[in-house]
């Protein structure tokens, strides 16, 4: 049997530049906490809390008084900020470098839309801790759609301006955008009182085609990704899609030797939250089956 990693699977950018900030910031000394999972991954979450990262929710970050906190690569509304300040709570700012610039195009945007009895609406999952940071600019006023259902909440009538969620499907966004220009074009409306943005971050969208390829290439796709990770349940769609032998698990615990024969190849992928260590070890139980 011939089993292979995906070399393009692991962490982006964002989610290993939170993690090395906590890791730094826990050898330094001190307590660290984290306003929510620093990632969508409880084996990475468990690994860290042994290291000292004590995950908190917002309601306890209320409580906390001069201490240092981790804002993860989701970002945060500017409430959280001003909370710290007035706490004195010492921020260590993990937040990805493209979710910051999506959220000032999105506060911009909304400042804009407000002079013209606008509306924002953002692509992404309600309550997502991305999505609660980007609400977080328009004054909790932007709309949030995750499929057709949602367009009623849009008043066609007026100007519209759509951004998404970085780590939601291109091509669900695009759906969306045309679903959108449709009822616009229904409400006797010009194109140009509609403006879309496509805010997904590319290195998580260059994973679609990537993992279509590799998907191909395997008798067996084992995708391993936390529950919790919308990134994740997007992508083993696109490995579902090409390959009907694709399953998703969240760690080795979890694999079944009956979906596997001995003489198949077998690949391993996972999400932007997935650490290569835990595709390494789910890789490694399915090398010792006994055949």
């Amino acid at each position: 049997m011939i089993v292979d990693i995906d070399k393009n699977s692991g962490y982006c950018f964002g989610v290993e530049f939170a993690i090395q900030m906590a890791e730094d910031e826990m050898e330094a000394g001190g307590p660290l906490y984290c306003l929510g999972d620093i990632v969508h991954n409880s084996m990475e979450v468990e690994r860290l809390a042994k290291k000292g990262l004590r995950i908190i929710d917002r309601e306890q970050l209320k409580e906390l008084r001069d201490c240092k906190v981790l804002i993860r690569a989701h970002g945060e509304p500017p409430e959280t900020y001003q909370m710290a300040l007035d706490n004195n709570i010492e921020l260590i700012d993990a937040s990805c470098p493209v979710v910051l610039k999506l959220q000032n195009r999105v506060k911009a945007s909304f400042d804009s839309m407000e002079e013209q009895n606008g509306q924002i609406v953002i692509y992404g999952q309600p309550g997502h801790a991305e999505v609660v940071g980007l609400i977080g600019q328009t004054e909790q006023k932007a709309i949030v759609i995750t499929g057709e259902q949602d367009l009623e909440k849009i008043d066609f009538n007026r100007p519209v301006t759509l951004y998404s969620q970085t780590t939601k499907s291109t091509q669900g966004f695009y759906k969306m955008k045309e679903l959108m220009e449709a009822r616009v074009q229904e409400a006797g409306k010009e194109l140009q009182d509609f403006d879309y943005n496509d805010s997904i971050c590319r290195q998580v969208s260059n994973r679609e085609p990537q993992l279509q390829k590799f998907s191909k290439d395997y008798d067996v796709i084992i995708f391993v990704s936390g529950k919790k990770s919308s990134n994740g349940k997007a992508l083993y769609g696109v490995c579902k899609q090409i390959n009907e032998r694709s399953y998703f698990v969240e760690n080795e615990t979890e694999l079944v030797q009956e979906w596997f024969h001995k003489d198949e190849r077998v690949g391993i992928c996972g999400a932007t939250s997935t650490p290569m260590w835990l595709m390494e070890q789910v890789a490694n139980h399915i090398r010792n089956y006994q055949w």
